[in-house]
């Protein structure tokens, strides 16, 4: 198999994306509340792609994160 369907099936196996979904929620929100909370509670205006961008990142990382961990663990010859 191929490093890039082994990769996207570990993205989507064993519990990855429920636990990036979680990690996302807090991150996105902790950074939300930093970058906009201005905005969040009325004193300006909501970014909205800033707003999604926020939660999209994290997500992302930490599924390249583990993705990349597991195709490492996968391989023999990795260090």
């Amino acid at each position: 198999m191929s490093t890039w369907k082994r990769a996207c099936v570990y993205a989507v196996s064993d519990g990855l994306p429920r636990r990036s979904l979680y990690v996302a929620l807090v991150v996105g929100t902790v950074l939300n509340l930093i970058n906009q909370g201005d905005a969040l509670i009325g004193a300006g205006s909501i970014d909205w792609l800033k707003l999604a961008l926020t939660y999209c990142v994290p997500y992302l990382v930490c599924t390249y994160g583990a993705v990349t961990a597991r195709l490492a663990g996968a391989r023999p010859d990795a260090v």
